[in-house]
This record gives C-alpha cells, sequence and structure tokens, in this order.
C-alpha cells in the first residue's frame, strides 16, 4: 500500500481554494499509484477556525466541499480533516473529524478523542471529545486513523487525558496508523514532535504516517516537518519545513528504508525562517503586497526591514526615517545605509517641527513642568500619526517593530511605536533580535554594524540609552524567560540566583503593562509562550503589582 503525505498551506475558510489544491494533489497522487493521501487536520477549513465554528453556514461549506472532493476518489482513497455536526444531542454541537474518502463517497468518518484546551487550543469550545474507537478498514489493511493530540498521551504514569486512544485502537490490532495534524510552531516543537511520534511507533510496534500543517494563520505558524516513521521508531521520511511538500511511501516497503538524517536548523535560524514565512501568508491572505515602518537606525527596525524584505520583496517595503532632535546623525545615516543595502525604498519625515507645535500648545496647561514621558510620548505617537497617513494613503500594512522585552516591561507608546498590524519581533527577545541580526549578516554586511554594536536607544530624549531604564538585556531577558515560557513565580527565580530586587521590579513592569498589550497587534509566534492568544492573565489585578 502506498501512502500519500500532502504537506499544504490552507486558508482559513478559502473552501475554493482549499478544495483545489486536495483534488490536485489527490490527481497527483492517483497518477503515482498512491492508495491512500493524507492531508491536515481540519484542512477543508484551515486552522483554527475559532468561532466560524459556531455559523451553521461555516459547518456546512465544509461538508459540501468535503463531499466534491469525495467525488475525486476513483481508484484512491483520501483522508481530509474536518468538522463535523454531532447528531446525537448531547455535548458539543460538533466533532472535529478525519473524513475517510474512497469510490467517490464518505467511507468513514473517525472524531477526535483528546481535545487541546491550553496555551493556544481551545478546542473543548468547540468539539465533543470522540469515546468510540473503531479502525478503519481498506485495501486488506487495518487503519489507526486519529487526529492530532491523539498521538500524545503515552506516557500512563501521567497522562495529559484521561485516556489513551493507541491503547484502546491496539486492542483492535491495526496495520498502521495514520495521524492528521495541525500542530503549530514553536523552536523547540519540531523536536518535542518528533519525539513523540517515534514513541509510538517504537512502542506499539507499527509504521505511523503524520501529515502537518504548513503555513501561516495570523499569529500561528505552522513549519510542515510531516514524517513516515517505521515499526522501530525510526523516521525514514520527513518532509520539508516551511514551505510545500509532498512525498509518497510504500507501506509494504516502509522496514526496508534507511532512517533519514534529521535536518537541524539553529533556534535563530528556525525563528528567521519561521518569520518570513508568517510575514509572507499574512499579506498574501489578506490580499495586500506592500507594508511600511519606521527606520530608526536601531536594531529592532532593521532586523524588521530586512524580514519584510524577504518575504515581499525589497520593492514592496517602504520606510520612514523619523529623526527627532534626539536622533544621532548615525542613526540616520545607519538607516540610509540598511534601505541601499537592500534597494528598498524611503523618506525621511523629520518631527522636530510636528513636536515643537505640540509642546508650543501644550505650554498654557503644562505649565513649567518638566520635560518627562509625556514629551518623549507626543514624538512617538507623532512617528506613529504619520506612518499611519502613509498607510491609509498607499494602501500599506504598518508593521511593528516592537520587540518582546520591549512588550514585556511595557517600554513603548501606546498609538505611536505600538502602532501596526502585525507585530513582527513581539515574540523575539532582544538577546534574540541580536542574534537575528549577526544571522542575516552571516555572508555579507547587509544591517550595518554600527547598528548591532551600539548600545540601543528609543532616542526621545538626549544621550537617552535603554539601559537609563531597564536591566541590561541578557539579565532582563532571562528573567523574563523564566517568568512568561516556564512561568515561574518571583521566589523561584531570586532562588536562582537573580537579584531580588531586579526580579520583583521587573515582574511588577510586565504585570502593571499587561493594559498596552491588549491594545497591540497580532504578534507572529516563535515561542512556546506568545503574548496574545496564547496568554491569558487579567488587567486589573494586584499580583505583583
Amino acid at each position: 500500500m502506498k501512502i500519500a503525505i500532502a504537506q499544504l498551506n490552507y486558508h482559513i475558510g478559502n473552501f475554493e481554494s482549499n478544495t483545489s489544491q486536495i483534488i490536485k494533489s489527490i490527481e497527483k497522487a492517483r497518477e503515482e499509484g498512491v492508495d491512500i493521501v493524507l492531508f491536515a487536520e481540519l484542512a477543508i477549513s484551515g486552522y483554527p477556525p475559532r468561532d466560524f465554528l459556531e455559523f451553521d453556514d461555516f459547518i456546512e461549506q465544509c461538508r459540501l466541499a468535503i463531499e466534491k472532493i469525495a467525488l475525486s476518489c476513483t481508484d484512491i482513497a483520501a483522508v481530509v480533516g474536518g468538522p463535523i455536526k454531532n447528531e446525537t444531542g448531547i455535548g458539543k454541537a460538533l466533532y472535529n473529524a478525519a473524513w475517510f474518502l474512497a469510490d467517490r463517497k464518505v467511507q468513514k468518518i473517525i472524531h477526535k478523542t483528546l481535545l487541546p484546551t491550553y496555551d493556544i487550543f481551545d478546542e473543548y469550545r468547540y468539539f465533543e471529545p470522540n469515546n468510540v474507537f473503531e479502525l478503519v478498514e481498506y485495501k486488506g489493511q487495518k487503519i489507526a486513523l486519529t487526529i492530532c493530540e491523539d498521538l500524545w498521551n503515552i506516557n500512563d504514569d501521567n497522562p495529559m487525558y484521561q485516556i489513551n486512544p493507541m491503547n484502546e485502537l491496539m486492542k483492535l490490532n491495526p496495520d498502521l496508523v495514520l495521524n492528521i495534524a495541525a500542530s503549530p510552531f514553536h523552536y523547540e516543537q519540531a523536536k518535542i514532535r518528533q519525539d513523540i511520534l517515534q514513541k509510538n511507533a517504537k512502542i506499539y510496534g507499527i509504521p505511523l504516517y503524520y501529515v502537518n500543517h504548513v503555513g501561516a494563520q495570523t499569529e500561528l505558524l505552522f513549519d510542515g516537518g510531516s514524517l513516515a516513521i517505521n515499526s522501530k521508531g525510526e523516521i525514514v521520511s520527513e518532509l520539508n519545513y516551511f514551505e510545500e511538500d509532498f512525498q509518497i511511501i510504500d507501506n509494504n516497503q516502509i522496514h526496508l528504508l534507511p532512517k533519514v538524517s534529521i535536518r537541524k536548523q539553529s533556534k535563530i535560524s528556525l525563528i528567521h525562517d519561521a518569520l518570513v514565512m508568517g510575514v509572507r501568508n499574512y499579506f498574501q491572505k489578506l490580499g495586500f503586497k506592500k507594508a511600511i515602518l519606521g527606520l530608526s537606525g536601531g536594531i529592532d527596525s532593521a532586523v524588521t526591514l530586512v524580514i519584510a524584505a524577504e518575504a515581499l520583496g525589497a520593492e514592496h517595503v517602504h520606510s520612514l526615517l523619523l529623526p527627532s532632535q534626539y536622533s544621532s546623525d548615525h542613526s540616520i545615516k545607519d538607516a540610509e545605509d540598511l534601505a541601499k543595502n537592500l534597494g528598498s525604498s524611503y523618506d525621511i519625515v523629520p518631527i522636530k517641527a510636528l513636536f515643537e507645535k505640540f509642546d508650543n500648545s501644550l505650554k498654557p496647561f503644562f505649565k513649567e513642568l518638566p520635560f518627562n514621558i509625556a514629551e518623549e510620548n507626543i514624538q512617538a505617537r507623532t512617528r506613529g500619526v504619520l506612518l499611519m497617513a502613509f498607510s491609509n494613503k498607499f494602501g500599506y500594512i504598518l508593521l511593528n517593530t516592537s520587540n518582546k522585552s520591549e512588550a514585556a516591561v511595557g517600554y513603548g507608546t501606546l498609538y505611536g511605536d505600538m502602532n501596526g498590524g502585525l507585530s513582527v519581533l513581539g515574540d523575539v527577545y532582544k538577546v534574540d533580535v541580536f542574534e537575528l541580526a549577526k544571522y542575516i549578516n552571516r555572508d555579507k554586511e547587509v544591517i550595518p554594524w554600527n547598528t548591532i554594536t551600539k548600545p540601543p536607544s528609543a532616542e526621545l530624549r538626549p544621550d537617552q540609552k535603554d539601559s537609563d531604564s531597564l536591566p541590561d538585556y541578557e539579565i532582563l531577558d532571562s528573567i523574563l524567560y523564566q517568568y512568561i515560557e516556564k512561568r515561574l513565580g518571583p521566589k523561584e527565580i531570586i532562588a536562582m540566583g537573580y537579584d531580588e530586587a531586579i526580579v520583583l521590579r521587573v515582574l511588577k513592569m510586565v504585570n502593571t503593562n499587561e493594559h498596552k498589550r491588549y491594545q497591540t497587534p497580532p504578534i507572529l509566534r516563535v515561542s512556546s509562550k506568545a503574548f496574545g492568544m496564547g496568554r491569558r492573565v487579567p488587567i486589573v489585578a494586584k499580583y505583583l503589582s
């Protein structure tokens, strides 16, 4: 039996495109003599469809699209992920299902058992879990058809859920496992995923085929990396990362195939590739082509510009240089040099005169009060107004250039430098932004080295440096990582050897700036705990405030 893994980039709610892609892959597989072709979890709707699942019309369009796909299944079978109504009248209105299509009709529908409800996942909001275990029989083979997390509960000593679907399915003596998935990217996820899948194949002594989504769905990025694993738990086929792919494996020969050397990328190269894909797909799926950003001569805007240029083409990215009276000459030169290195257009729009007008208008009210954050924020908001004006006038999407460190501690101005339609670096700590810049310059100087080596500064007052207001980024980012990604409290972090006063100060800044993060653009997720849909903490709270 030949199995094809079709790793595709779906578009949520775009039934015409999703259906067309799936049918083309079925036709390709048929020409290659394939018996079964696999498509990802909720492939027909795109993942995650979220509250679209609450619309009857959306569910009906899913059903009609799958029935259309079934008509293409002559002399071949297909497994397609899609929702289906729960007709029992008990529990949630829908099941998350794998549809087995053959002989031009739906032959079997298998429901997902383990519904994730952590971090970015909220499947139990929509779906009823499965409690009936059965195999699919096709061409003399007994197939365990599973959906994503149904393979993840293999540690019976510490189960994530109350039931282990694989244990139940193994009682039915299947010949192979087909797993359709929607496993979002973070820079450690591929290794975690591979380990889980290999353990399943090895423990149960059965070949396993796994298909994942690829592409970006707003902030969620899917890296692909679909796999075929033999009964020894050895990976014999690994599909590409961050791009569509298609591979065929003969299940009769899988035990003879050599295990492959898993492609390994550094954390920084993974983040880079994920961000480029994320920007590209965000624009493609929204139907936009042009981006704009504020280019300051600092490292964050420099890295954002390079990623945008790689994703969209340098000719589709425009920069505004918005110097104030506090901007240094070398910052302006660094910004110009970068734009010229990339062949990307830019304009210089000084904000000094505009700031002075605001300052003069406010003097009767501010009187003799000293210069402080109010005047700093007026400059940032002036820049935000100018960037949004260009965005509206010329049809650009404004890219936000703030990093995760700044977003965490509130080192940004609402309606100013926090503006944007998409946050490119909002899940990348400052220390990793520096590493991204060095990675971009690995073959030649793209980002001026002065941008990388000079002390970071917002340049909103004379001789300002980030270190005036924040701990050194190496310390700050390490504390933030323990608090945000690892969910450690202040006592635990202090016990690791960090200065108590710094820890309490940093964590207080994180908690008291939650209101800002609620108003930021969507953030491309590259870590295991990004700001946004996966981190839900209250704005009005006393904890560490």
